[in-house]
Order: structure tokens, then C-alpha cells, then sequence
């Protein structure tokens, strides 16, 4: 897998939309930097894997407290 990944591969990885991948961004819940003066973002393989990581746990967390339903 390459270094940095673009916001079309971020959402290709997660099954969700470019525009998604696009607000987790611009939310600052998933960290990007910017390169270039044309707004691309680029996403770090190990930092996608650090927020999926940081997703698993709470939802763990949702779950035990009982603020989600279990499947």
C-alpha cells in the first residue's frame, strides 16, 4: 500500500463516499495534509489505520455502555 492515500481511495477503503471521506477531513477526525494550492488531500495509510483502529474502540465502548444496539 503507498504512503499516502487520496480521498477516493480513503472512501473506497471505509464503503463510504468521497464526500464523507471528504467531511471526516474537514471535521479534523481523520488527519490530512493538503499538498499543492488546489485542495488535495492526502491521507497516510498508517493514519487511516490509526482512525479505523480509534472507530473499532468506540464503538466497543457504545456498546458496552449500551448507547448502540448489539448485532
Amino acid at each position: 500500500m503507498p504512503r499516502f492515500l487520496s480521498l477516493a481511495d480513503v472512501a473506497d477503503e471505509l464503503s463510504v463516499s468521497v464526500a464523507q471521506a471528504r467531511a471526516l477531513v474537514h471535521s479534523g477526525e481523520l488527519p490530512a495534509i493538503q499538498v499543492g494550492g488546489r485542495g488535495v488531500w492526502r491521507v497516510e495509510a498508517v493514519v487511516l489505520e490509526e482512525y479505523i483502529q480509534r472507530q473499532y474502540a468506540r464503538t466497543r465502548a457504545r456498546l458496552d455502555e449500551g448507547s448502540i444496539e448489539q448485532v
